[in-house]
């Protein structure tokens, strides 16, 4: 008969591969399908450049370098209406500042190189940040985040490129059907596990509220940063 173990950590080791496994192939999931919904998106932005005056290769190389599906839209929009290339940068900038948040959420799990962490801002966007915040450890969530960033970078891309050079009414697609309402879908499924937490409740709730308030009166894109308020009121709470 052989005899039991005395190491007590040989349960957990021989646990954790499994769960960190099935962890990893969940966050896949996650990033693929949040990608699949951006499809329309992309397919919308490409026909809106080329109707804005870029040509295909500009259309690319836009959402290959800058990579902000809203700020995309926000230039091609000035651009198109008539608007200075400097006024089109500073609108894609306004609705950017977002980023300089979702920089402080990952930073701890994004450790490392200058290099690594240079190439890793490419794809720091709402959706990587969304998958990676929402995991339960350091390891996870820059697994997260990078499988989110690198699935939306490519299929962001490649629905651009077909937009661009072979549809031209993508945008009637995407509200014609309804696909405006995948993105907020998808985003609610990945935070609602944690408004399990009376805290995170609160930060929602007053978040939002801020949010909603603020729209009449600011610029596009600031109302995300004023609902930072919520978290900012409940860090006294979440102390205790």
């Amino acid at each position: 008969m052989p005899e039991p173990s005395s190491d007590p950590a040989e349960p957990d080791e021989q646990k954790t591969p499994l769960g960190d496994l099935a962890q990893r192939a969940k966050i896949r999931r996650q990033a693929a399908s949040i990608a699949v919904a951006l499809i329309p998106f992309g397919l919308a932005f490409g026909v809106a450049s080329t109707e804005a005056g870029l040509t295909v290769w500009q259309a690319m190389g836009f959402s290959t370098l800058v990579f902000t599906g809203s700020a995309q839209f926000a230039a091609v929009t000035v651009l198109g209406d008539g608007g200075t290339v400097a006024a089109a940068v500073g609108a894609g900038m306004l609705l950017n500042l977002r980023s300089l948040a979702f920089g402080m959420v990952m930073a701890p799990a994004l450790r490392g190189p200058v290099w690594f962490r240079a190439a890793a801002s490419q794809v720091l966007i709402d959706e990587s940040t969304a998958i990676g915040s929402a995991q339960p450890t350091p390891k996870l969530a820059r697994y997260g985040f990078l499988a989110g960033g690198l699935s939306v970078f490519v299929l962001w891309n490649l629905s651009t490129l077909v937009g661009a050079a072979a549809l031209s009414s993508a945008g009637d697609v995407v509200t014609d059907f309804g696909l405006d309402a995948t993105i907020p879908a998808a985003f609610l499924a990945l935070v609602w596990p944690r408004l399990a937490q009376p805290t995170m409740r609160l930060a929602a709730a007053i978040g939002a509220m801020v949010a909603v308030a603020s729209v009449p009166f600011v610029p596009v894109g600031v109302p995300i940063l004023f609902s930072a308020v919520g978290a900012l009121a409940t860090r006294p709470w979440a102390a205790r």
